[in-house]
């Protein structure tokens, strides 16, 4: 097995590691060495040990792989970019119950895909990515890096989603659109015209309220 550690001990990362235990019930691939977080943990969490802040990561001198279990596009932009270590490696985490279809399917790096997605057909995902429990992305969709979408979020076909795009709970994205890069989606949204980058828009249909660095 391989040995993976994740980035991240909040409610996510505690997820994140059922995911792994999940992938391990069909196919024993990961053994699970730990978590790192820069919030400082005594003792075990829920179950697993504690292995010190992000920066130790770049101290390891064996193979791991690292799930960083971050939400937040610029933080999990940052920790990525931070690690330069050769021993480390970016695996793609993929819950067995996932569908995805058989047809000129791209996924990147250091994806974290939860049960319940649905992912169909010419489709490129670049690195680094979260589709929480039961997304949906349609055909012809195209999603560049650091993005992160929360449960039940819907992608129509052909769409584009520039880098570090953020999707709120339950969100729909109607097909034949473009979301600038670092944009926030509120959950529940609809998406029914393109959106610019660095705003944050809300509502049926969606809106831009404010832009932000």
């Amino acid at each position: 097995m391989k040995k993976i550690a994740i980035v991240g001990a909040g409610g996510f990362g505690r997820e994140v590691k059922m995911l792994i235990e999940n992938i391990n019930e069909r196919e024993s691939q990961f053994e699970i060495v730990g978590f790192y977080d820069d919030k400082e943990y005594k003792g075990d969490i829920n179950g697993v040990p504690y292995l010190g802040k992000i920066e130790k990561i770049n101290e390891v001198d064996y193979q791991l792989g690292v799930a960083i279990s971050i939400a937040d596009p610029e933080t999990k932009r940052r920790i990525a970019e931070s690690i330069t270590n050769q021993n480390i490696e970016f695996p793609n985490l993929i819950h067995p119950s996932v569908i995805i279809g058989q047809d000129n399917v791209n996924i990147g790096k250091g994806n974290i895909i939860c049960a319940g997605a649905i992912i169909t057909v010419d489709i490129e995902i670049e690195d680094f990515v979260i589709l929480n429990l039961s997304c949906t992305v349609g055909h012809d969709t195209k999603i560049k890096s650091y993005s992160s979408f929360m449960p039940t979020v819907n992608i129509s076909g052909e769409v584009l989603i520039n880098e570090g795009v953020y999707v709120g709970t339950g969100a729909k994205i109607i097909n034949l659109l473009e979301i600038g890069e670092y944009t926030i989606v509120g959950a529940g949204a609809v998406v029914a015209k393109s959106l610019p980058a660095k705003c944050t828009a809300v509502g049926i249909p969606a809106k831009p309220i404010k832009f932000h660095e």
